[in-house]
């Protein structure tokens, strides 16, 4: 639990930091990652935390961070896609830090949140004008959204708290004529 003392302190570091102009790149650094990777590098497990909560950030819900997304983009690589579909992957993330050093001289990872998102929004721009056309192989960042996504509402966090969630939908009737239920219920 945060105490007065910590917070007060924070907050004094917080205020230190942005008077020397630092806070935009300490803001945007990757946190040290938690947990060790499979698939990925640990320089990529770091790009997709940052682009996972950068899609799906914390507000009054949990962000993709806290859900455990890059944990899942991981083992989505190293459990269930194949070997291209993880080759495209890698290769987006590799182009995304090539293009953050040849735009701003920096990793992604280093770069201003509205560096990031201007990067990210490009890729999406990018995604939606390839789309459609069969030549070439597809673009890497819908596949990268779609786990993120995935991954996110999937977990505890996304299920049960930025969704509704009720275990047991509807009220239990236990005997009732089968011709007052109409149809029945069908799932996907």
């Amino acid at each position: 639990m945060l105490s007065r003392r910590d917070a007060i302190r924070g907050l004094t570091f917080t205020f230190g930091v942005a008077a020397t102009g630092f806070a935009g790149r300490a803001m945007a650094a990757a946190p040290a990652l938690g947990w060790t990777p499979t698939a990925l590098t640990p320089d990529q497990a770091r790009l997709v935390d940052v682009v996972a909560e950068l899609i799906i950030p914390k507000t009054d819900t949990p962000g993709a961070r806290e859900a455990g997304v890059p944990q899942f983009v991981d083992r989505a690589l190293a459990d269930y896609y194949n070997k291209a579909q993880a080759d495209r992957l890698r290769a987006g993330l590799a182009r995304m830090d090539a293009d953050a050093r040849a735009a701003h001289g920096d990793v992604f990872v280093a770069l201003t949140p509205e560096q990031q998102i201007e990067l990210l929004n490009g890729y999406d721009r990018e995604a939606a004008a390839a789309q459609g056309h069969t030549a070439g192989e597809p673009h890497f960042f819908p596949l990268l959204e779609d786990l993120v996504t995935v991954g996110y509402f999937t977990s505890e966090p996304g299920a049960t708290v930025a969704l509704s969630y009720d275990p047991v939908p509807g009220a239990y009737h236990g005997c009732v004529p089968l011709a007052e239920l109409g149809r029945g219920w069908a799932t996907r």
